[in-house]
This record gives structure tokens, sequence and C-alpha cells, in this order.
């Protein structure tokens, strides 16, 4: 079942690239005290995900910041290596690039996508949600093949 608005969200455990190497950091770590804008792509690197929700978060972060939004991370179901160089090359430090390695934070929060068919295995849908002290407070999920509601813009609209 798909986690819902006024929902904590589930305990689980993300990687992220750090100066000695990957670390793992927890919901707690991420969300506790915090006000976080979260989005969720289906594979960094992929042409969607590179040239328009990555960059939207990275343009849009001062206008996030300034609407109430104390953290803003991006997750998907690649490796730490994976989203470490990603973060690297179109990120920025106002992003926190997240691997949830083997896709148990999309499955636990019920927004796995299998994208077998297109080679990738099991993936995250494409989403964003703004997460306060844990509890989604709003949520944004992308129908197939769209990119509307996730976009930076469009949370920013509904701050």
């Amino acid at each position: 079942m798909t986690i819902q608005t006024g929902e904590k969200l589930p305990t689980a455990t993300f990687m992220k690239m750090g100066p000695d190497g990957p670390q793992p950091l927890s919901t707690e770590d991420i969300f506790a005290g915090k006000r976080v804008a979260l989005f969720a792509v289906p594979g960094a690197f992929t042409p969607t995900c590179s040239a328009k929700h990555l960059p939207g978060f990275v343009e849009k972060a001062a206008m996030l910041k300034a609407r109430g939004i104390d953290d803003i991370a991006c997750v998907s179901v690649n490796d730490v290596f994976v989203m470490g160089a990603w973060g690297q090359q179109d990120g920025s430090a106002d992003i926190h690039m997240l691997a949830d390695g083997n896709g148990e934070f999309a499955k636990a929060i019920g927004l796995e996508l299998d994208g077998s068919g297109f080679g990738m295995g099991q993936r995250s849908q494409r989403y964003a949600m703004v997460v306060d002290d844990g509890t989604v407070e709003k949520l944004f999920v992308e129908a197939p093949g769209e990119f509307k509601v996730s976009s930076a813009e469009h949370v920013l609209s509904e701050l």
C-alpha cells in the first residue's frame, strides 16, 4: 500500500557518499526535527532525471528553503557510488544524494517500480514529498511516463 499524507515514514537506512566514503543515514538522521523536500527518481543519469528533475531542485533550492524547507534530498534505487558521482556532476551542496541501493525504502512506502522491461530491474517511481519531522505532509506521485507534480516548481507552488 502506498504511503499517504499524515503517515510516518518507515524506518530505513540510506547510503550517502561522504568525505571518507559511503556512510549510512537513517530516516531519523535525515528527517527528525526537520522539514525536508524529498524527491525520487527512477535512475541517476537517466534522461528526465538528469535533464529536468535534479536540475530543477538545484535551481530552486534557495526558494524552497525560503519557504520553510530545511533540507532537500534526492533518492534513487542506485548504489551509493553512482549517487555520489551524479551529485558531483549535476547536483549541489544543497541536495543530499541518497542511495536506496536495494529498493527497500521504495518498497516500504509502496512506490516501487518494475523497470525490468527496460533492463533496469526494480526501481522507485518518480515522486516528491514534503516530510515534516518524519511525517508525510504532502505527496506528489507521477503518473507513469510523466514529469509534472514531482517537479521542484510544483513542490514550490504547494508550499
